[in-house]
């Protein structure tokens, strides 16, 4: 089984590459967003204990989150691999994501990061903003945004990188060429689907 972590800061085309990465290698897709909103939705025992936190607008806890991978990944027992969007966020979540990972005899092969410089990366959300009318397309809010990402998420690269498992990839190209790089160095690990 192969798993890869993707990061990126906001805009960094993360989302567009996830894409493009499950379909070229037929990966399963686990977006913590998205696994929240789907447990909350089939009133799972996950999702009601996460729609307290949600409600009050608190972050759902790190256990009730890796459960909820837990289940994911148990529900695709014939995946050819995950990639993990949007966790982990933190270092501690990097450990019990491996922790748990460990417990079903696998782990993270690879993790990307989309280097983007500051100011591209403004550039495309207020351009994103203007375009989706998303409420966060002030400069002010952006740079805070990336500000905060870099802030919390240098740990978590840190923490892979001295385990080699970590890629740094220039995400300033145009998709196309964003993606063959991506690629490059998925293919040392598993090769597309024909």
């Amino acid at each position: 089984m192969f798993n890869l972590v993707l990061f990126g800061p906001p805009g960094s085309g993360k989302g567009t590459q996830s894409e493009n990465i499950v379909t070229t290698y037929n990966l399963q897709h686990i977006s913590t967003g998205d696994l929240l909103r789907d447990e909350v939705s089939r009133h799972t025992p996950l999702g009601t204990e996460a729609k307290k936190y949600m409600d009050q607008g608190m972050l759902v806890p790190d256990e009730v989150v890796i459960g909820m991978i837990d289940s994911k990944i148990d529900e695709n027992p014939d995946a050819r691999g995950f990639i993990f969007d949007g966790f982990p966020r933190t270092r501690n979540q990097a450990e019990s994501l491996d922790k748990l990972l460990e417990f079903k005899n696998t782990s993270i092969n690879l993790v990307l990061s989309l280097e983007v410089n500051e100011t591209d990366l403004i550039k495309r959300l207020v351009l994103r903003g203007q375009t989706s009318g998303r409420s966060d397309d002030t400069e002010e809010v952006i740079t805070k945004r990336i500000k905060e990402y870099h802030l919390k998420t240098q740990p978590v690269a840190d923490y892979y990188e001295t385990q080699g498992k970590l890629e740094r990839v220039a995400g300033d190209n145009p998709i196309p060429e964003t993606f063959k790089l991506l690629t490059k160095n998925i293919n040392k690990y598993l090769l597309p689907v024909a």
